[in-house]
C-alpha cells in the first residue's frame, strides 16, 4: 500500500461526496481561468454593457463579432462540462443542479445564435453566458476544492506509510521497498522512523507515537512482545519487528478502507437533501416555463422572458443543496477518523444523536478483560521475635514465589509487584502444587501461594470468600499471613463514560456473562442501576431486542464474538477496535482505542453533524423562497431585476456559505 499510488488522488477527487466524482481539479480550474480571460473582450465589447457603462471600447474590423465568437467558444470549452454532465443525470433519471445550468446556457446560446442570424429580434446573451460560465466553473471549482480538502484524509493516511524498510537478513539489514515485506520477515526500526508494517516487537524497547491511528496523544511504551501499527512513528529507542501483516491487510489500509465506505455511505439526511434537489429542479423548470410564457405575453421584448428564464433555472440550482450534506459527511467522518472513531456507516453516527440508553458489555470494555490485584490484606501481628508483614512486604513475598509461574493469576500478582515498584526477595527450591498453588523457600521460610485448595491441603481454615472476588492466600511457615484479592479490573475511564452519557441524559446499561455477584460489584463501582447478569452469548441479541422493545434507542458497545449478534441487533452498534474481526465487522462505529469514553464523543459528534447538516439543508433551500421570485421578475415593478450573471453571483455565494458553514465542524473538540 504505498502511498505512490495515490498520488492521483490529490488532482482528483475520485469517488468523494457530490457530483464530481472522477472529476479532474486541475482541468476545472485551467477551463475557469481560459474562460474568465475569455469573458473579459465578450463583456468590454458588449453593446448593452457600453451603453450602461457609457463607454465605447476600442474598435477594430471584425470587433462587432468579439461577443458571438468569444461567447460561442467560452459555451462549448467551459460550458460543455455541465452539458456532458447533465447528459448523465437524465440517463439517471435524476435531473438536477447540472440539468439546470445546462437548460440555462442551451437557451441563452440557442437565442444569442438566433439572434446573430437575424433568426429572432432583440439583443443577443453573449455576455450573460459568459459570465454564468465562468461564475459556474468557479462555484465547482471551489466546491471541488473544498470536498478534496475533507475528504484529502485518505491521502494523508496513505502517506503515513514508508516507501521502504530495513530487512534483517544473515545477521545484516538490507533496504527494500515496502511492498517486498513478507509476514514473518525481521526488520530494523531506527528511532525517528515509520513502521512499514504490521508487527511484534521482537528486541529492544522504545515509545512509538500512534496519534495519527488512535488519536491517543500520548507516546505508547514498547517492549518484546507487544504488538506495533504500519505508519506509527517510533520514538528514541531501535525496535527489532516481526511482520504479521502487509499491504491490504494492515490496520491502516482496513482505516483507509472504513473512512472510504463510511464517506461513500448514504445517510437519511442525504436521501432528504436528494429528494428536495430534484423536486426543486422539476419546479425550477416549472416556474421557468411560467416565467417564459407570462413575460413573453407581456409587452416586454422576446429577450427580456428569456432573461428572467435562464436567471430562474440558474439562481434555482441545487447547488448549494447538492453540497450540504456529503461535505458534512466527509468532514465529520475525518474528524472521527482523526480522533479514533471509525464510521462504518453513516446511518449509525446519524442515529447516535437520538440514543436513549448505552449497554455496555462488560468484560474487555468497562474493564480490562485482564485480572489485576485490587486488594491486600495482611494478617501478620508483630511479635517479641519477629516484626510485623504490610502489604507491600506480603506483595513483594507472594510475586517472588510466584514469579516462575505461568498461571495467569500469578502474571496479575507478579504485575502488581511491578506497578508498586517493589523489590522481590530471592527464591529457592519452587515448585508448582498442581491444582493448589505453588511452593518455595524465602530466607530458609517455606511460603506457599494459593487459593481455598492450598489452604484444605495445609490443613488450615480459608475465610470467608467473596463471591465477586478471586482470593490468593499467601502462607508462611503453615500460616496464613496475607490475602489478595483479584478481579477483572475496572477501566479507569469507564466510570468518567459513564458520568458524562449520564449528563447527557442518557442511561447507562450493562450486560455480562459473569454472575450476580461479579456484575453487582461492578455496577455498583460504576453506580450503574440496570446491568444484566449470566447472559449467555446466544442471549445478548435478545436482551438488546427487549430494550428496543421498550421504545428507547439502544447503542451496544461490545469486544468480542460473543457480542457480535447484539451489535447487529442494535439501533447503533459500537465494536472496540481491539476487539475480534467478528465483532469489527458487526459494528457500525469502531473505537480504535479501548476507551469508553469514545462513545462519548460519538453522540457529541453526531449531535454536531447533525446540526450542520439542517443548518444546511434550511439554508440551500430557504433563500430560493425569495431568489426565485426575484429571478422570475416578480419584484420588476419596484425596479428589482436580476441578470442571469448576477443570479449565478447570488446562487454560488449560497454555496459558499454552504460550504464554509460545514468547515466550521472542523473546530469542534471531541
Amino acid at each position: 500500500m504505498n502511498h505512490e499510488h495515490m498520488a492521483h488522488g490529490e488532482h482528483a477527487v475520485h469517488g468523494g461526496p457530490g457530483r464530481h466524482a472522477g472529476h479532474d481539479i486541475n482541468v476545472l480550474r485551467k477551463r475557469f481561468w481560459v474562460t474568465l480571460i475569455l469573458t473579459i473582450p465578450v463583456v468590454l465589447y458588449s453593446a448593452g454593457i457600453q451603453r450602461l457603462l457609457h463607454f465605447t471600447a476600442p474598435r477594430f474590423p471584425g470587433s462587432e463579432y468579439v461577443p458571438a465568437l468569444l461567447g460561442t467558444f467560452i459555451f462549448f470549452y467551459g460550458g460543455i462540462f455541465f452539458i456532458k454532465a447533465a447528459v448523465g443525470e437524465l440517463r439517471n433519471r435524476l435531473p438536477g443542479m447540472m440539468t439546470l445550468i445546462s437548460l440555462a446556457i442551451l437557451v441563452a446560446f440557442g437565442f444569442s445564435l438566433a439572434v446573430t442570424f437575424r433568426l429572432l429580434a432583440g439583443e443577443p446573451l453573449y455576455w450573460e453566458l459568459s459570465t454564468l460560465i465562468t461564475v459556474m466553473l468557479l462555484g465547482h471549482w471551489m466546491e471541488m476544492r473544498a470536498v478534496g480538502r475533507a475528504t484529502g484524509a485518505l491521502q494523508e493516511l496513505a502517506k503515513l506509510m514508508p516507501d521502504e524498510a530495513e530487512r534483517i537478513k544473515n545477521g545484516g539489514t538490507e533496504v527494500v521497498p515496502v511492498h517486498e515485506l513478507r509476514p514473518g520477515d525481521l526488520v530494523l526500526v531506527r528511532p525517528g522512523a515509520k513502521i512499514p508494517a504490521d508487527g511484534e516487537v521482537v528486541e529492544g524497547d522504545s515509545s512509538v507515537n500512534e496519534a495519527m491511528i488512535t488519536g491517543e496523544s500520548r507516546p505508547v511504551s514498547k517492549s518484546p512482545g507487544m504488538q506495533v501499527i504500519a505508519g506509527t512513528v517510533n520514538g528514541e529507542g531501535s525496535l527489532r519487528l516481526r511482520v504479521t501483516k502487509t499491504g491490504d491487510e494492515t490496520a491502516l489500509a482496513g482505516i483507509m478502507r472504513l473512512v472510504a465506505e463510511a464517506q461513500s455511505s448514504r445517510s437519511m439526511a442525504q436521501n432528504l437533501a436528494d429528494r428536495a434537489a430534484y423536486w426543486l429542479t422539476l419546479i425550477a423548470i416549472g416556474v421557468g416555463a411560467i416565467t417564459f410564457i407570462v413575460w413573453t405575453l407581456s409587452t416586454r421584448p422576446e429577450s427580456f422572458a428569456l432573461e428572467r428564464t435562464v436567471t430562474v433555472l440558474v439562481i434555482a440550482c441545487p447547488h448549494a443543496l447538492g453540497l450540504a450534506i456529503p461535505l458534512v459527511i466527509a468532514i465529520s467522518t475525518t474528524l472521527a477518523a482523526r480522533n479514533g472513531l471509525l464510521v462504518r456507516d453513516r446511518l449509525a453516527l446519524e442515529t447516535a444523536r437520538n440514543l436513549n440508553v448505552v449497554v455496555f458489555d462488560k468484560t474487555g470494555t468497562l474493564t480490562t478483560g485482564e485480572f489485576g490485584v485490587v486488594g491486600i490484606s495482611s494478617f501478620a501481628k508483630a511479635t517479641a521475635d519477629r516484626a510485623g508483614m504490610d502489604e507491600n512486604q506480603a506483595m513483594a513475598m507472594a510475586a517472588a514465589v510466584e514469579r516462575d509461574s505461568e498461571h495467569f493469576l500469578a502474571k496479575a500478582i507478579v504485575r502488581a509487584a511491578e506497578e508498586r515498584g517493589l523489590q522481590l526477595p530471592e527464591v529457592r527450591d519452587f515448585k508448582a502444587l498442581p491444582g493448589r498453588g505453588v511452593e518455595a523457600k524465602v530466607d530458609g521460610r517455606t511460603i506457599n501461594v494459593g487459593g481455598p485448595r492450598l489452604l484444605e491441603s495445609l490443613g488450615l481454615e480459608a475465610q470467608k470468600e467473596r463471591s465477586d472476588k478471586t482470593i490468593i492466600y499467601l502462607v508462611v511457615e503453615g500460616k496464613v499471613q496475607a490475602s489478595i484479592e483479584l478481579a477483572d479490573v475496572i477501566r479507569p475511564e469507564s466510570r468518567e463514560a459513564v458520568n458524562e452519557l449520564r449528563a447527557m441524559g442518557i442511561e447507562v446499561a450493562m450486560m455480562t456473562g459473569d454472575s450476580e455477584d461479579v456484575a453487582r460489584s461492578v455496577a455498583a463501582e460504576l453506580t450503574i442501576t440496570e446491568y444484566y447478569a449470566n447472559v449467555l452469548p446466544e442471549d445478548k441479541a435478545k436482551r438488546v431486542q427487549e430494550i428496543r422493545a421498550q421504545g428507547r434507542r439502544v447503542a451496544m458497545v461490545g469486544d468480542g464474538v460473543n457480542d457480535a449478534p447484539a451489535l447487529v441487533s442494535a439501533d447503533v452498534g459500537i465494536a472496540i477496535g481491539a476487539g475480534t474481526d467478528v465483532a469489527i465487522e458487526a459494528g457500525g462505529i469502531i473505537l480504535v482505542r479501548n476507551d469508553p469514553r469514545d462513545v462519548v464523543r460519538i453522540v457529541r459528534l453526531s449531535k454536531a453533524s447533525y446540526r450542520k447538516m439542517v443548518q444546511n439543508l434550511l439554508w440551500a433551500t430557504g433563500y430560493n423562497v425569495i431568489a426565485i421570485p426575484a429571478a422570475a421578475g416578480v419584484f420588476v415593478s419596484y425596479g428589482i431585476i436580476l441578470p442571469p450573471a448576477l443570479g449565478a453571483v447570488f446562487m454560488s455565494a449560497s454555496t459558499v456559505i454552504v460550504a464554509a458553514n460545514a468547515q466550521l465542524l472542523r473546530r469542534l473538540r471531541l
